[in-house]
């Protein structure tokens, strides 16, 4: 028989919850995480300016890196399940900074993508969204959407600082040093605060999820009697979560959406800058839309606590979906107030994504094995991410346009949208 969830009058709240710990070391680490990631816009068009190298085989260097991730995220989630974070996420630190180091001498098209695809997209899926996640999923139940919407802003947050700052740095030092620069950055912050902050579950600390305390467990609150309370969830087997259509679902909505969003995370300035727009004018846009894309992730997080996971990424997805439309209206029109309502859209979709796909995983996957599922997931959206990245190249290099592109982004968006209700989180959710 199913254990009746505790009333208002039997539970009482820890006082200081290490959860929100948590989720501030995942907010700073995704925001380094993402924001590298995004930066590449802004080195590849400095790399292209300064090699004869083409646009589809240049940003095939970042999907080599989405490759790696897809390659090592099944293991990295298997190994947090397995081992713990810290002694997987600090390894990671050390090769991320190791990568962006090395990128600082390359010198051909193939010691890039050695070590930027393979190095640093190494150590960077040690600092993901799949490392957070499958900390995240044992901290949070009841506010589980609203804490994957405050870990994940710091991807928005990090876009809005890295890209400018990169682009800042290229024009003063060149790219050169600005390789080294966030090297030394992700050692700094990150190394310290994984190291001394970061914990798996609530019982290694001495708390319940979500800081909830039951009333029978606040005469004698042990890390024994905590461990036996926070063992009841659903544990699904893997062979039984693969032979379930909503595991597929579950796979492809991120699948989707990831293709439409990474061309244009990678693209987007190149385009910009080939309409007319400055460098630096072209690098502050998109990280407005790392800022909107930040306020939003905690809203959509919350909201869908509320009115559903499949609601809420839906409204995100047509967001999106206005965004990339704005830009075609720029290239048609030329108006430049496009690139406010693109920032605008566009932001507001991107903060969907992410915390979507952490809630929805966790609502239908939670368990021993929830890093691994997660690291599935994960390996999907690093495919999906290469092909978006290299594909846009591609149809520009064949087509001397983007606008083929983001029609496909648009088409592939909707899509998306269709697969979160085929999944039915509403279901676990209510259950």
């Amino acid at each position: 028989m199913t254990k009746a969830a505790p009333s208002p009058a039997t539970v009482t709240f820890t006082r200081f919850y290490w959860g929100w710990i948590i989720v501030a070391v995942a907010s700073i680490s995704m925001a380094f995480w993402l924001g590298i990631r995004s930066s590449f816009s802004v080195f590849y068009v400095a790399l292209l300016e300064e090699f004869p190298w083409n646009r589809g085989d240049s940003a095939g260097v970042q999907s080599m890196a989405l490759i790696t991730y897809t390659i090592l995220a099944p293991l990295v989630g298997t190994l947090i399940d397995r081992f713990g974070p810290r002694r997987i996420v600090i390894p990671g630190i050390l090769i991320l900074a190791l990568g962006l180091a090395l990128c600082s001498i390359i010198e051909t098209l193939g010691q890039f993508y050695l070590f930027y695809g393979v190095v640093m997209g190494s150590g960077i899926t040690c600092i993901g969204i799949i490392t957070y996640s499958s900390i995240l999923a044992h901290w949070f139940e009841k506010k589980r959407g609203l804490a994957s919407g405050f870990a994940v802003s710091g991807m928005g947050l990090g876009t809005f600082l890295l890209v400018p700052l990169s682009q800042s740095f290229i024009s003063m030092w060149g790219w050169q040093t600005t390789f080294i620069a966030t090297a030394v950055l992700v050692l700094v912050i990150l190394l310290p605060i994984n190291g001394f902050l970061l914990r798996h579950k609530p019982q290694e600390v001495g708390q319940y999820p979500d800081g909830i305390i039951p009333a029978e467990a606040t005469s004698a609150l042990s890390s024994k009697a905590i461990s036996n309370e926070t063992q009841e969830i659903d544990d699904w087997p893997l062979k039984k979560a693969v032979r379930s259509g909503r595991f597929w679902a579950l796979m492809i909505f991120p699948f989707l959406s990831i293709i439409g969003i990474y061309i244009i995370l990678v693209h987007n300035v190149k385009f910009l800058v080939d309409q007319g727009i400055d460098k630096m004018s072209a690098a502050f846009i998109f990280a407005m839309v790392g800022v909107v894309s930040s306020i939003f992730r905690v809203f959509w997080g919350w909201l869908s606590d509320r009115i559903g996971r499949e609601l809420t990424f839906t409204m995100g997805i047509l967001c999106a979906c206005l965004g990339v439309y704005s830009l075609l209206l720029f290239e048609n029109s030329g108006s430049r107030w496009f690139t406010y309502s693109f920032f605008t859209f566009f932001g507001m979709g991107w903060g969907v994504t992410a915390p979507m796909y952490m809630s929805v995983a966790a609502d239908l996957f939670r368990g021993k094995i929830f890093g691994l599922i997660y690291g599935f997931l994960e390996a999907g959206v690093g495919i999906a991410g290469a092909l978006g990245a290299w594909l846009a190249g591609y149809i520009f290099d064949q087509t001397r346009s983007y606008q083929t592109a983001f029609i496909l982004t648009i088409t592939v968006l909707l899509l998306s949208s269709l697969f979160v209700w085929l999944a039915a989180p509403r279901k676990f959710r209510r259950r």
